[in-house]
């Protein structure tokens, strides 16, 4: 059986942040959210180049759907580097990624910074991608709690980027079943809201739009520092051909 999603983005400025650098994508294949950084306007430009770079992946004959992810993400990184050395008021700029591509069953996640990556199947929030970030790495060598690194001062200082240098998306591969609710979203989401009040939301609210907004409103609620941007899909059956009807 072959499945396709049904997105559903939203983003938000959030509270504090004059503007919002981050952009998503929500398709029936691909799901995406860049998270822009180097100050206004090199922020947006760069995730505006890496979402701009992944979304033809939607209409994409490639049946790898990490091949896939990972070339549109290595080009987009280039184009920034390009860009960068055009103009040096956006030397520095740079973004996170996490994007998620379905090709049939098979879901290919690719990931660069800490926008994250959720599923939530069966009861079961899970999450696929690991954070680059300073505070992270604290955690992996057993100095920080997955509490207290939520809480750290640093807890934003990204080790890699999607910025023109050398880059390796980190990859995730798994098969989907029907009923599976994956979640995209940006640090201004998972650095306020925990994974309980998430996974909550993501079972409490099956409309889309009304979970999104749900999810927003809980980092308003938080504070909203920075820009809240995210997207739901639910994994669904592919409809099959439509079958002709009987003459007479």
């Amino acid at each position: 059986m072959s499945f396709v999603l049904r997105s559903l983005a939203v983003s938000d400025p959030g509270l504090v942040r004059p503007n919002n650098e981050d952009v998503a994508f929500a398709g029936s294949r691909l799901v995406a959210v860049a998270d822009g950084m180097g100050g206004a306007p090199a922020g947006e430009v760069a995730s505006e180049i890496v979402i701009s770079g992944l979304a033809p992946v939607e209409r994409s004959a490639e049946t790898d759907p990490l091949a896939a992810l990972v070339t549109a993400i290595t080009t987009a990184n280039a184009r920034i580097r390009a860009v960068t050395d055009e103009d040096q008021a956006t030397e520095g700029m740079g973004t996170t990624v996490t994007a998620m591509l379905l090709t049939g069953r098979r879901l290919g996640v690719a990931h660069v910074g800490d926008s994250r990556g959720y599923l939530f199947r069966a009861g079961r929030f899970t999450q696929l991608t690991r954070d680059d970030t300073f505070v992270q790495a604290l955690v992996d060598q057993g100095g920080l709690t997955s509490e207290e690194a939520r809480r750290h001062p640093q807890r934003s200082l990204v080790t890699r980027a999607v910025q023109g240098g050398p880059v390796e998306p980190a990859t995730v591969a798994l098969i989907v079943e029907a009923g599976d609710r994956l979640l995209v979203c940006s640090d201004g989401l998972s650095d306020v809201v925990n994974d309980d009040a998430i996974a909550g939301v993501l079972a409490g609210y099956p409309d889309r739009a009304e979970c999104a907004q749900q999810l927003v409103k809980l980092a308003h609620q938080a504070g909203a520092p920075d820009n809240v941007t995210l997207v739901v899909a639910d994994v669904v059956p592919a409809a099959g051909p439509e079958l002709p009807t009987p003459a007479g």
